[in-house]
């Protein structure tokens, strides 16, 4: 069949790795994705079960009281509070659905260029690709020479190596990209798990200087209320902007179920399972970089998101089959960009039970 030239999915690659890791006494401690491992929340467990009788199809644009609890949320955890529910929030179906067709639902292709971190989830590329346009990993604006991209990724915390990018450089980038009519687009899924620096979002006017033209921001709930199993995310920004992704959305009957909207207004209306989630993953990274450290890791980077970014000095690969023979699965860099051939990228997001067995592994 014809279609998009996209390239091997990177985790069958770990599959030998991870048949090794299994066979360990203790069993596997998998630490190679970012998959949450606790409960999802009770308060939104609760909120699904009573919204279940959902005959009626639900609207692309969400729920009155899902957008007013988006803006709550941002104004409350993060001091933005110039959203416009109706105008500049949107509920998607998870954020790596957005994220991956992003570029197509604002109508790129040929001939025009994304850009995204050298080091990155590698869905931005995938989103180039799929859209027919041209993914270029590039961390400077000088690194792009004169030329002017469409859209443009940022992502802080980062995935894989978790460095949160200050307000100063985002303004920077804002202005930038202003200049050269280029969208930007950050995808800020970790923004709340900040960990020895404070993440600061695009939509904040200190970084944007109290206006939303040219920015979208991308959030997930999947991490911070344990909900990857229910598909909640959203964007919010630049009222243009949304109004073209929701008008492709509507035809392509990209619909949060109602369910799930609201599971997410309850999500986003409780800070109290956030900060205990919070909690957990501090202790477990605690854990997780002592261990890593005693056994002559570096750890670079890793202020924040639910990742340490880790090295021996050596290729990844190397790195990933001496964890593999003592039960431990990581993520070798080089799923990220070239940048990463010396890296690993550890999880924490593995029980304490787990943890505290790779930490014992480790110091073996």
């Amino acid at each position: 069949m014809r279609g998009v030239s996209l390239p091997a999915f990177p985790w069958d690659a770990l599959v030998p790795y991870r048949e090794r890791a299994a066979a360990h006494a203790g069993g596997l401690v998998d630490l190679s994705v970012g998959t949450p491992v606790d409960p999802t929340p009770q308060v939104v467990r609760d909120a699904l079960a009573t919204a279940a009788d959902a005959p009626g199809y639900p609207t692309t644009l969400g729920s009155p009281a899902l957008r007013e609890a988006v803006a709550a949320w941002f104004e409350r955890r993060f001091g933005i509070g110039a959203l416009d529910p109706e105008t500049n929030i949107l509920p998607a179906i998870g954020s790596k659905e957005l994220i991956a067709w992003m570029p197509t639902l604002l109508g790129l292709g040929a001939g025009d260029v994304v850009v995204h971190p050298e080091l990155a989830y590698p869905t931005y590329d995938i989103s180039a690709r799929l859209a027919g346009a041209e993914p270029v990993a590039a961390d400077s604006t000088v690194a792009l020479g004169p030329g002017r991209p469409a859209l443009l990724w940022l992502n802080s915390p980062a995935n894989p190596h978790g460095r949160i990018l200050p307000a100063e450089h985002l303004a920077k980038m804002v202005t930038w990209a202003r200049e050269r009519g280029v969208v930007i687009a950050a995808d800020e899924c970790y923004i709340e798990f900040g960990w020895d620096a404070v993440p600061v979002s695009v939509l904040h006017p200190d970084v944007n200087g109290g206006s939303l033209e040219g920015i979208v921001a991308v959030h997930s709930l999947s991490k911070r209320s344990n909900l990857a199993g229910y598909r909640a995310g959203f964007a919010a920004g630049d009222p243009v902007v949304i109004k073209a992704l929701l008008a492709v959305r509507k035809h392509a009957g990209m619909m949060m179920p109602a369910p799930v909207q609201a599971a997410t207004v309850a999500a986003l209306n409780d800070d109290s399972h956030v900060d205990e989630q919070l909690a957990r993953y501090r202790g477990r990274r605690a854990v997780l970089r002592d261990a890593l450290e005693w056994a002559g890791f570096r750890i670079d980077h890793s202020e924040g998101s639910l990742y340490l970014w880790a090295s021996r000095g050596e290729p990844c690969w190397q790195t990933v089959e001496w964890l593999s023979q003592r039960g431990i699965l990581v993520a070798p860099g080089d799923f990220y960009g070239p940048g990463g051939r010396e890296h690993v990228r550890v999880a924490l997001t593995a029980t304490d039970e787990r943890v505290a067995a790779a930490a014992e592994r480790l110091a073996g």
